[in-house]
C-alpha cells in the first residue's frame, strides 16, 4: 500500500492511524470531542507523542467524558498534573476543562458540535488538489477565528486545520497515497 510521506512505515502506531482514521470523515460528536481533545494538547508537540500517549490520556480523562471534564475541580487537575502517562501542562490541562465547557455551549447553539464543525463546509469534504503540504488554509482561519471568539484555547488555524485533517473535513491524502479520494 502506498502512503502518504509524513507516515513513518517503521511505526505501526502511524500506519494504523493513518490507514484507518487520518482524514475519514466523523460526524460523531464524541469523537469530534476526542480528537479536539488531543490536537489542542498536541500543541507544540509531535503527534506521534500524543498518539502514544492517546490511552493514557483515555484512563486519565474519563474516556474523553466531555460532560466529566467540563466539571473538573482543582483536585483532579493535581490528579492529572502527577500523570506520568500524559502531557502534564497545568496550562493545557485547564484549557481542556474550559474547552469542554464551551463544546458544551457550542452542542446547545447548534444542536451538535459536528453541526457546528461540519457548517463551515457545508457539510462537504474538502480534497486538496495538489502535494502541497499544507499547514493552514482560509477555511482552518475562519474556524480558528470563530473558536478564538469563543474562548476556546489552543485553537491556532495550524492546530484547527491539524484537527479538520484528522476528522475528515478535510482530506489532505496526497496523489501517491493508496487513500487519495481519486483511487480509492
Amino acid at each position: 500500500m502506498k502512503r502518504c510521506r509524513w507516515v513513518n512505515e517503521k511505526s505501526e502506531l502511524y500506519i494504523a492511524y493513518h490507514d484507518n482514521e487520518w482524514g475519514v470523515p466523523v460526524w460523531d460528536d464524541d469523537k469530534l470531542y476526542e480528537m479536539f481533545f488531543l490536537e489542542c494538547f498536541q500543541a507544540g508537540l509531535s503527534w506521534y507523542i500524543i498518539l502514544k500517549k492517546r490511552e493514557a490520556f483515555r484512563l486519565a480523562f474519563d474516556g474523553f467524558d466531555v460532560v466529566k471534564i467540563a466539571n473538573y475541580q482543582d483536585e483532579k487537575i493535581s490528579e492529572l498534573l502527577q500523570n506520568a502517562g500524559i502531557v502534564r501542562s497545568q496550562q493545557k490541562i485547564k484549557a481542556a476543562i474550559n474547552n469542554a465547557q464551551i463544546f458544551l455551549d457550542i452542542q446547545k447553539e447548534f444542536g451538535s458540535f459536528s453541526d457546528y464543525l461540519w457548517g463551515f463546509t457545508e457539510g462537504k469534504v474538502i480534497v486538496n488538489q495538489d502535494d502541497h503540504l499544507h499547514t493552514r488554509t482560509e477555511l482552518s482561519d475562519r474556524i480558528s477565528e470563530d473558536m478564538k471568539k469563543r474562548r476556546l484555547k489552543y485553537t491556532g488555524s495550524v492546530t484547527i486545520y491539524s484537527y479538520l485533517q484528522a476528522v475528515g473535513l478535510v482530506n489532505d491524502h496526497e496523489k501517491s497515497c493508496s487513500l487519495y479520494p481519486g483511487l480509492l
